[in-house]
């Protein structure tokens, strides 16, 4: 996400790093060179140029104290100017104390509204909420057919009924809603473009009837300058609540995310960065403008790692490492594990210094698919005793996983190999490096 971004500003940086001091001639090099970066990554220009002006009349106004650098200095300048730009705070999602909580999904068309809408079910139902998705989009073909294959894979209902006014849908859905006891609707709607005033008359007549608790404005972050006028439009006629950015996992360059909460005046609720239903995350601006600065983002790694390993099972892992019993069956449920918290290259991303310097690595995201693989083609007690893995077996284990003898012999060694690191763990003791033991209040 944004790794080009990132990487051009570290270049950039490191121009005053080497210096004994700041001093308005490198601060304007600098800053002139972060001014073009902006501009390449499709960032708004004036909020470029409020951007520099601000990040200019810090850096001259402070003096370097003697235990940072003048390149820590101006980087923590930049940081504090970035989460200000991006909204400053996390703006968190409403919720409806005494009655429905009712979510108006509204975006251009191609957007990922009805993905996001979906995802956005799959996290909520995480609070114990009852929520009913609503397919209000009528148009489009297979637009439902869509929504209630997603809701299905999430064990989320679908609300559609065999009628082509998306008014009439939502209105039916409400009350459906009610009798049924559902606490939380999302309403998946068309996407549309804001020069159509029919159909920008339509959601606005929506919104009037439901009343949303929340209304959200779902953008591809792809499309840059083009996303925040549009945005710019559809919050002048429908006064959202705030934004949804998606697929940052893509080519984004950076200026959606970087213009949009100041030109519209709306803040960033969630970034969607994969395909996957669990890949849906509230945003944190201090978090986006670390890992913009190649600084990563532990804490979201952290509660990745949290939400996918349960406490109870975290100990029992601990224990069997520690009494060296880690076996294939203890490999396999770490990687269906580590798959649920998302791309290979997205993990990495979150880690400090490590995001730029992999960025032209090619990171194999099914390297875990083929792993998976060749352990599912070994039976219970192959797993259990892997010392039991002679030719013949290996042989077998190949033909059944569609991988050579060679890549099993290899997984083996390395499987080996981690053992005996983990058994020097268990000797040396864990101290505070279990998992149960990362906590973020």
């Amino acid at each position: 996400m944004l790794e080009d971004l990132a990487l051009k500003l570290e270049s950039a940086l490191k121009k005053v790093r080497g210096q004994g001091k700041l001093t308005e001639s490198n601060i304007s090099d600098t800053l002139r060179e972060i001014r073009r970066i902006f501009l390449d990554a499709d960032v708004n220009f004036k909020v470029t140029k409020d951007f520099i002006e601000e990040v200019k009349t810090k850096a001259l106004g402070k003096e370097v104290l003697s235990s940072i650098t003048p390149g820590q200095l101006i980087t923590k300048i930049i940081y504090d100017e970035l989460v200000h730009v991006l909204g400053g705070n996390q703006s968190e999602l409403k919720i409806n104390g005494s009655g429905i909580t009712s979510i108006l999904i509204s975006g251009l068309q191609g957007s990922g509204k009805t993905t996001f809408s979906a995802k956005l079910a799959n996290k909520l139902k995480d609070n114990q909420r009852k929520i009913l998705l609503v397919a209000a989009d009528v148009y489009r073909p297979a637009a439902i057919k869509q929504l209630q294959t997603l809701g299905k894979q999430v064990n989320i209902s679908v609300f559609s009924i065999e009628e082509k006014n998306a008014i009439k849908v939502v209105k039916d859905s409400m009350q459906h809603a009610k009798e049924n006891n559902f606490n939380t609707v999302i309403i998946d709607t068309a996407g549309r473009l804001h020069v159509d005033e029919e159909m920008m008359n339509e959601i606005e007549h929506i919104k009037n009837i439901v009343m949303p608790t929340e209304t959200l404005f779902v953008v591809d972050a792809m499309t840059g300058q083009d996303a925040v006028n549009s945005a710019k439009i559809f919050n002048d006629r429908l006064n959202f609540d705030g934004v949804v950015l998606t697929k940052l996992d893509g080519d984004a360059r950076g200026g959606a995310a970087l213009s949009i909460r100041s030109v519209v005046g709306k803040p960033i609720k969630f970034i969607s960065n994969g395909e996957k239903l669990s890949q849906l995350e509230a945003f944190y601006p201090e978090r986006l403008a670390s890992r913009i600065l190649g600084k990563g983002d532990v804490i979201s790694l952290v509660e990745k790692v949290q939400e996918n390993f349960e406490e109870i099972e975290a100990d029992k892992l601990e224990q069997k490492i520690r009494k060296n019993e880690f076996d294939f069956e203890d490999f396999l449920a770490q990687i269906k594990a580590i798959k649920k918290m998302g791309s290979l290259s997205s993990l990495i991303g979150m880690l400090p210094g490590v995001g730029n310097q992999v960025k032209n690595l090619k990171v194999d995201d099914n390297a875990l698919v083929k792993t998976e693989a060749i352990i599912n083609s070994m039976t219970y007690l192959e797993r259990k005793k892997p010392k039991i893995l002679n030719g013949g077996r290996r042989m077998r284990i190949a033909r059944g996983s569609g991988t050579s003898i060679q890549e099993v012999n290899r997984l083996i060694k390395q499987f080996s190999e981690m053992q005996k690191m983990m058994k020097q763990f268990s000797k040396k003791g864990f101290g505070g490096s279990s998992l149960k033991n990362f906590k973020f209040n």
